[in-house]
């Protein structure tokens, strides 16, 4: 029985006519309704016409997790007074309850689009209703994309509704109606909204270090733990708490130890009865439960009545140049805010605590970022490319995917023979989107299965895909002995996707490998051939204790007491590189033996001709590489001169001009070219770190043809090679001496070196030496800076104007150090006495 008290309850009830109708003009619509509402469970169930209201239709509910696809077809069943799998069903990856009676069924957007990709017509569906649009699942933005399409080019009068929880409905209303150009689609507000919660801050004490890449500080999660515990104190019902992942549930959990309450841990990795149990609600006890974003949208979790939000959030990001994916914690935006907050009123009044200041709320983003313009795009390029629509250019996307993601996803798709040059797909390329794994595990498992038997390739792919508890360990043949043993939720999911993986290859490929074909091979041989065939790439060699070097270049290190830290080749599955850490965290892996890895990433092997500059010397040799990692290699007796050349001028570009010889007057001969440049200008030269390496191929020849390391670098004298740069042509070159003389002869007649290192030119002289001399010397029209010496070399004063000097200044020096160099002539007028090198006994008469 039709349970109506409970269907009264919803606010959304009262806009479902308007929705309806909206449905019948335009086939299309968004529907904004808070939390809380009755957006997930009410609606569905009018637009099948199962409230009484409009006619019967078959609707298909897309949720982006499969908690809340169970949820929601359980709590729609629960209002109808039936079973699940009667009138309202679910599907998720394994796992389908539905049957001939159903009308609403729930599935995840992986299954919609499977089926999709299947057959885009959907036939037997009569509405589509995308719920949780704002999330920006990527699965979820794919969908609605190819639902776009199928309405425009297909089936017009397929009903499509997009849900969504937060206030960006305008971008969606234009996107449902994009492919035929017509007006927006009509936008429906959710009646209401659920029960008032209020909102309280309770910022952490100060010197909490904020997240970095994973890394939650302890402090933190201390400070969440006692504030769960004051909730307790203060207010009636469960806690909810929001934790950015696993890790930290499982440590906030151990700081709940001996708190009043049943501590429960709610995640995605979560076994299914588990879960369940979650949402079906306790006993008498009141209950902490513990959850990661999984519990934000389309799950009521029964006697809620408290949240306490940490703030933070996992996201994930790819590095696309190495191949390999990881999560950072971010603080959630103020959309997932609010979705956190309206878990604390969907039955009754409830209270948040928020454990930031109220100052950081006008910080935080307004949505999480969209998962195309940071995830890994090799499926979705895939599914695009099997759509037809390679470029993904002509769908309707909110976001456009990333050139670089897209060029790296498409690589890919390449080498696993999935798309030809075009980006089209290939026959084999929609056999693996069929597969409904990542384009990578579909490459092993169709390539595994002849090597090892179908049922074993889909074993290890399905360990592959249904990541493992890290409890397990990081040797993947360990992890596949300790899945078959049983004993934890972790081994019926693996057990269910093995048998999907299995039916699912025998459905692409009627006439593929039969099952008990393994070539005799070990578990241990099996998990590493099937590990390399999905990640070629990751392939890696032992490079020190605990250090290996993938095939991609990335340096990876295993965790100490590692089971597989002593082999010697390992196919990598999982690993990630923290944020600013130097090698990657090799998390999971397989040891293999060099012939299997060269088997599994035979595209990865070539032989080439090496002319380099390693380590200052210059390495001419032939080399066999897998990747990154060097096999083998031999000395190149004869390398190519034009290949030498570039290698050497790379090597002295690394290592700087150091290399070769300066003398003083080398180094003399540049500082005056340099003087020159800035003076006069051209026709002089750029004698510069960077114009000088930029031309080393000019002014070195032809001794750089002779080096073969960096001792030779070292012979050759710079200023040879600097007289090169000289203007011969035009003859400027001759008044080098002129311009910027190397000495200049002052009045005592010696020949003094002019400095031209600094920013003017400078002659340090002993003062007597220049006696006479009434006008400062110059050079290039540019007045010396004359530093005048003691009679023991020592520095007495500085002047650009000699004139003044002996007027204005040499009155003090000789008061100064006439007593100090008694011997020395120190004359009432120095612009008119005799210069001299030598003492007063020595003086010229």
């Amino acid at each position: 029985m039709i349970r109506t008290e409970a269907l009264d309850r919803l606010p959304v009830r009262d806009r479902v006519p308007d929705l309806l109708a909206a449905l019948d003009s335009r086939g299309t619509a968004v529907l904004h309704a808070p939390p809380g509402t009755g957006k997930t469970t009410l609606v569905p169930l009018a637009l099948a016409g199962l409230t009484g209201a409009g006619p019967l239709r078959s609707v298909l509910v897309a949720e982006p997790r499969r908690m809340a696809v169970r949820a929601a077809a359980r709590r729609m069943a629960w209002l109808l007074g039936q079973e699940v799998g009667d009138q309202v069903g679910y599907t998720v990856r394994g796992d389908r309850r539905a049957g001939p009676a159903t009308r609403v069924e729930v599935v995840t957007t992986g299954v919609l689009l499977q089926r999709l990709q299947r057959d885009p017509e959907l036939p037997g569906v009569d509405v589509v209703l995308l719920d949780e649009c704002h999330e920006r699942h990527l699965d979820a933005d794919t969908a609605l994309a190819f639902l776009v399409d199928v309405r425009s080019a297909l089936r017009p009068e397929l009903g499509l509704v997009a849900a969504s929880a937060t206030s960006d409905v305008d971008a969606w209303a234009a996107l449902l109606t994009s492919a035929d150009g017509s007006e927006p689609a009509p936008v429906v507000c959710g009646g209401g909204r659920g029960f008032d919660s209020a909102v309280r801050y309770a910022p952490p004490p100060a010197g909490i270090r904020p997240a970095h890449g994973t890394r939650v500080d302890q402090a933190l999660l201390r400070h969440v733990a006692a504030t769960i515990r004051t909730a307790l104190a203060r207010h009636e019902g469960d806690v909810l708490c929001f934790l950015p992942g696993t890790g930290e549930i499982a440590r906030t959990a151990v700081l709940l130890a001996g708190a009043d309450a049943e501590v429960l841990q709610l995640h995605g990795r979560a076994p299914a009865a588990v879960q369940d149990a979650v949402l079906r609600g306790g006993g008498e006890r009141r209950r902490v439960v513990l959850a990661t974003s999984v519990a934000e949208s389309s799950l009521t979790v029964p006697g809620v009545r408290i949240v306490v939000d940490s703030g933070l959030a996992r996201e994930p990001r790819t590095d696309h140049a190495r191949g390999l994916g990881s999560l950072t914690t971010v603080p959630v935006s103020a959309a997932g805010a609010t979705q956190r907050a309206g878990r604390a009123g969907r039955e009754a009044p409830g209270t948040v605590y928020r454990c930031w200041a109220e100052a950081d709320d006008g910080r935080r983003a307004r949505f999480p970022a969209p998962e195309i313009r940071v995830a890994d795009l090799t499926s979705f390029a895939l599914r695009v490319a099997c759509w037809g629509d390679p470029s993904a250019r002509g769908l309707a996307l909110l976001d456009a995917p990333p050139g670089g993601a897209m060029a790296a996803a498409g690589a890919v798709l390449r080498s696993v023979g999935a798309v030809d040059r075009e980006g089209r797909a290939t026959e084999r390329g929609t056999r693996m989107a069929r597969l409904g794994v990542h384009p990578r595990l579909a490459r092993a498992l169709l390539d595994g299965a002849g090597r090892v038997g179908a049922d074993r390739a889909a074993a290890v792919v399905a360990l592959l895909s249904e990541e493992p508890p890290r409890e397990y360990g990081d040797d993947l043949a360990a992890v596949w002995r300790a899945a078959r043993r049983g004993g934890d939720g972790y081994p019926a999911r693996w057990r269910a996707e093995t048998r999907r993986l299995a039916a699912a290859l025998r459905a692409v490929e009627p006439a593929g490998p039969d099952a008990g074909e393994d070539g005799g091979l070990s578990d241990d041989a099996v998990t590493g051939l099937v590990t390399a065939l999905a990640y070629p790439e990751r392939v890696a060699r032992a490079r020190g204790e605990g250090m290996f070097l993938m095939a991609s270049g990335t340096r990876g290190e295993v965790a100490a007491g590692s089971a597989v830290r002593g082999a010697p080749w390992l196919a990598v599955a999982v690993a990630d590189r923290p944020v600013s850490a130097a090698s990657a965290r090799i998390r999971l892996a397989a040891p293999v033996d060099e012939a299997t890895a060269l088997s599994a990433a035979d595209r990865l092997l070539a032989e080439a001709e090496e002319v380099g500059w390693e380590d200052g010397a210059l390495i001419a040799r032939t080399v066999r590489r897998l990747g990154a990692v060097e096999l083998s290699s031999r000395p190149l007796t004869r390398p190519d001169p034009d290949r030498v050349r570039a290698a050497v001028l790379d090597g002295l570009r690394r290592e700087g001009l150091g290399l070769l010889h300066w003398t003083r007057e080398a180094e003399g001969l540049r500082d005056r070219l340099a003087f020159l440049r800035r003076t006069v200008g051209d026709p002089w030269p750029d004698v510069t770190d960077e114009a000088l390496l930029e031309r080393a191929g000019e002014w070195l020849e032809p001794e750089l043809s002779r080096v073969r390391r960096a001792a030779d670098l070292g012979r050759i004298h710079a200023g040879t090679g600097l007289r090169r740069l000289l203007p011969w042509a035009g003859g400027a070159a001759a008044r080098l001496d002129e311009l910027a003389p190397e000495r200049i002869e002052v009045p005592s007649g010696s020949r003094v070196r002019v400095e031209y290192g600094g920013e003017r030119p400078v002659l340090a002289v002993k003062l007597q030496e220049l006696f006479g001399l009434r006008e400062t010397p110059e050079v290039a029209g540019v007045p010396v800076l004359v530093h005048l010496l003691s009679p023991a070399g020592r520095p007495a004063a500085v002047t650009a104007d000699l004139a003044s000097f002996w007027r204005d200044g040499y009155r003090a020096v000789r008061a100064e150090l006439r007593g100090r160099y008694p011997r020395h002539p120190w004359p009432e007028d120095p612009s008119t006495a005799q210069p001299t090198r030598h003492t007063r006994a020595r003086a010229p008469r």
